[in-house]
């Protein structure tokens, strides 16, 4: 089943993925579910929606499915950052099939070591390799050069079963299978 973006200007759209699934999109449902809390939880600007005219950082991106949810939901733009050249290419073909290249920033980075801040990000996405403890370290980095607005809220996936996220002032956690999301602000 191909992997679709659930609703905005782009609702039904296909993205572009490896079969592989060497890279792991998060799923339609659960995707649905993180867009639908992130609209009406009150965790925007003055209550408000959180994805309309947000600037996203998506820094585990792979394919992308989180950024261009959000592009496809009202964000401003989108900095989509990963490791694998591979992913990236997934990345960049998903932003020329939605026409979305002017606010799809797509860069080789990683987010453990990012290149000096080009904006803000209002809005954090965190989906990295399962158990590896890679969230706390890359909220660090990313605050430290300068890619996180003050506020900026935080969209973390782990798997189910690891700790709490370090580095977060959690407001809300739900899990989805294998998934645990946790929504928070930065800590301090």
């Amino acid at each position: 089943m191909p992997l679709r973006l659930v609703a905005g200007r782009h609702r039904g759209r296909p993205l572009a993925a490896p079969p592989d699934r060497a890279t792991r999109p998060t799923g339609e449902r659960v995707r649905e579910a993180v867009f639908n809390i992130l609209a009406h939880a009150g965790y925007g600007p003055e209550g408000g929606d959180a994805v309309a005219d947000a600037v996203v950082l998506d820094a585990f991106a792979g394919t992308g499915a989180l950024a261009f949810e959000a592009l496809s939901r009202g964000a401003a733009e989108a900095w989509l950052f990963d490791n694998s050249p591979a992913a990236l290419g997934f990345a960049r073909k998903n932003a020329e099939t939605l026409g979305e290249t002017g606010r799809a920033h797509v860069l080789r980075a990683d987010a453990l070591k990012p290149p000096p801040a080009k904006a803000r990000a209002t809005l954090l996405f965190l989906d990295p390799p399962y158990a590896k403890g890679l969230i706390g370290p890359a909220i660090a980095a990313l605050s430290a050069a300068g890619w996180l607005a003050p506020g900026c809220l935080v969209v973390a996936e782990t798997a189910a079963d690891e700790p709490a996220v370090p580095g977060l002032h959690l407001l809300d956690e739900r899990r989805y299978g294998i998934a645990r999301i946790g929504f928070g602000r930065v800590a301090g």
